[in-house]
């Protein structure tokens, strides 16, 4: 740690009286705010749930007051409160979101109160998930790292988090690469109910956080103002001299319980409780300042009516602050985009044909990130020689340096925070590859708690343009964990966007419109048609460049039914029809090319027009995408059929890697030819 001798600690802007009388006044301001919320829950006035932060103000405002507001980004927990205060967030704003009120930086009514989102303060869109907002923060610190800027991420949480696997993984990143993030670790003794001895080996973060090389770690007394600002000034320089991160481990009281649903009686001693008590910040730095001649006694009580009456106002006025209005429930779960307008003729689309998946998205790659340069590519495997393993993101280094496509550690959660922070930056679009979609499960927590719904919890003010490609499916022998169908599951997830190609042309051009597109989109690659060239040797100059969402292809016009399809199973269903249509039965094929949005429209259109319906899936046939579209068929275009849906799809079984057995689970050509039959005989 940086020695500070009294020449040095007079230079600091910390002890300055106009810095002081600041920080006092903004400690009083969440003292009384707490207290205020505490008393509105009892009198059930709107606020129904209050996280006490008596005990943490001290951390949170140094903090806020010593990063550069509007330069500086920041990730405060919900616990956090003081440090938007500190930054001199709009008080009737902090209140209003607590009464569930319209608070316009603050979701709007959309999320539980201290979740404050302010892109003036640079704070993105915050969560309630325990631990997921520190990779988030490393992407953001690359962000900066990639741009040569002077800036610093602060994130925050308690000692709770540091049990999460994305602090880690945050830890080891930020180390690795050297970032300029301010992990600090509000340490109050207990996650809820549990203490720390029961959960962290050493029984402190400190222990841990000083196993990652290149990391700074300061345990202080976070209820001693000298030292912990001495320590938070140490490692704000370091970040900002771009010489790496740093952990600060504040020791702190947490005074109250967890929450207005919590009693620590319940679990804490009365002995505990009254030594929280007396470690109290708020009279200890009264008390300092007073002794250092900051203020005098007459001055303190000014500053403490002042705050009272302030915390006063805006409550009276938060409480006038018009509710949320149903009406605009559904506004910004995605940001509006409509991609480019105009047909495409590529470098190689009419000079080397057949062009097969592989080549088509590394052009699609190769092109947009020539046109643009914050388009970012990397995963595990994706630079250098590699080029993933499937080839996609071949020379993608060579081409446009290590900064532009590098690779990442083999953590999936760690591609999608990574992503996530660097698309909250507004400089980047990043697009991540998670090597095959079976991997994606430990992601799951950025994927569908995060990435998904980060415009909608903003109400609009942050966006994450984020692409998430990921090899999928089976047919390629590769047993139960390279083999797997999960788009339903992402399908399920409001906010994201799925695509799934079946060719080279259209994976093309919806990559394309996908890394343009401002919301998170899901583009699902089937491993099985990477290198077909039969059905996917389609001339890319017959589609646009930037194919838009929510636009069906009609592979082949038909009269007797209707094949719905999508990936695979288009390639398939497009050699079964081929077959039957000598036998003079003509089968409409609708490749949906995207699952979110669906083409609505153009399936009513088919089914009107033949009565009859096959829906074709590779996944299992339980809830299922094939199920949601049988269920919107029946509810609107009922009418319309001459015969029961028929739905075809693998057996409700894991993929085995033996090709008999693999072939027993999954659909193929013989059991479509026999769906339609059936279906054509009705």
């Amino acid at each position: 740690m940086e020695l500070f001798t009294t020449s040095t600690l007079q230079k600091e802007s910390y002890l300055s009286s106009s810095f002081v009388r600041s920080l006092l006044e903004s400690l009083l301001i969440a003292r009384y705010t707490d207290e205020k919320m505490s008393k509105l829950v009892r009198q059930n006035k709107g606020g129904s749930f209050h996280l006490d932060s008596r005990g943490h103000e001290l951390i949170g405002i140094l903090s806020a007051k010593l990063l550069q507001s509007g330069t500086d980004w920041a990730f405060p927990y919900y616990r956090d409160r003081s440090f938007p205060i500190g930054l001199g967030a709009p008080l009737i704003e902090i209140f209003s979101a607590f009464l569930a009120k319209d608070s316009p930086h603050h979701s709007s009514g959309r999320m539980m109160p201290d979740h404050f989102c302010h892109p003036a303060f640079r704070i993105p869109v915050q969560s309630s998930v325990v631990g997921s907002q520190f990779l988030q923060a490393t992407g953001l610190a690359q962000a900066i790292k990639l741009q040569g800027k002077k800036e610093v991420v602060y994130v925050s949480s308690g000692e709770g988090g540091t049990s999460q696997g994305d602090f880690h993984e945050a830890m080891n990143y930020a180390s690795l690469r050297s970032l300029p993030v301010l992990f600090v670790i509000q340490d109050n003794g207990w996650a809820i109910s549990v203490r720390s001895e029961e959960q962290t080996t050493g029984g402190c973060v400190s222990n841990i956080a000083s196993g990652y090389p290149n990391m700074a770690v300061h345990l202080v007394d976070g209820t001693k103002y000298v030292e912990t600002a001495q320590a938070l000034s140490t490692a704000i320089r370091r970040a900002r001299e771009e010489k790496g991160p740093s952990t600060i481990i504040a020791k702190i009281p947490r005074i109250g319980a967890h929450s207005s649903s919590d009693d620590h009686q319940k679990y804490k001693t009365d002995q505990e409780i009254q030594e929280d008590l007396a470690r109290d910040p708020l009279p200890a730095v009264t008390k300092w300042a007073l002794g250092e001649g900051y203020l005098d006694q007459n001055a303190l009580e000014a500053l403490q009516d002042k705050a009272l009456q302030e915390v006063e106002r805006a409550v009276a006025a938060a409480e006038k602050v018009a509710k949320p209005s149903p009406k605009k429930v559904a506004e910004h779960l995605f940001s509006p985009y409509s991609p480019p307008n105009g047909a495409i003729c590529t470098k190689k689309a009419l000079q080397e044909e057949p062009v097969v998946m592989v080549d088509a998205l590394n052009e699609a790659l190769v092109e947009e990130m020539e046109a643009d340069p914050s388009v970012l590519v990397f995963g595990q495997d994706v630079a250098k020689g590699k080029g993933g393993v499937f080839g996609v993101t071949r020379a993608l280094t060579e081409r446009f340096g290590e900064s532009r496509c590098f690779n990442t550690p083999l953590a999936e959660s760690t591609i999608v925070g990574l992503a996530i922070g660097l698309g909250l930056s507004g400089a980047f679009r990043p697009v991540a590859e998670i090597q095959f979609c079976d991997y994606s499960w430990t992601a799951m927590n950025q994927i569908i708690n995060e990435l998904s719904s980060i415009h909608y919890r903003s109400s609009g003010l942050s966006t994450a343009p984020v692409t998430i490609r990921m090899p999928y499916g089976a047919y390629i022998q590769g047993g139960p964990y390279h083999s797997q169908r999960i788009e339903a599951i992402f399908a399920h997830c409001p906010g994201l966007k799925v695509v799934i190609p079946s060719n080279a042309a259209d994976a093309k051009s919806l990559m394309k419109t996908a890394i343009r597109d401002p919301n998170p989109v899901i583009f699902l690659e089937h491993k099985a048609l990477y290198r077909q060239r039969v059905f996917s040797a389609r001339a890319l100059s017959s589609v646009p460049e930037y194919l838009p969402f929510g636009q069906a292809n009609i592979v082949q016009t038909g009269s007797d039914l209707t094949l719905i399809t999508y990936g695979m199973m288009t390639f398939l269903a497009a050699d079964v029809a081929t077959k039957l249509q000598k036998e003079g039965i003509s089968c409409e094929i609708i490749d949906l090319r995207t699952i979110v949005p669906l083409d609505k429209e153009t399936l009513s259109k088919s089914v009107r027009k033949t009565g009859k319906v096959c829906i074709l899936q590779e996944a299992p046939l339980f809830a299922g995408v094939g199920a949601e579209i049988a269920a919107i068929i029946s509810s609107e275009d009922f009418c319309y059929l001459d015969a029961p849906i028929v739905r075809l799809g693998a057996l409700d079984l894991p993929i085995p890697y033996a090709k008999e057995l693999e072939e027993a689970v999954l659909p193929s050509k013989a059991s479509i030819e026999k769906a339609i039959r059936r279906l054509h005989a009705y």
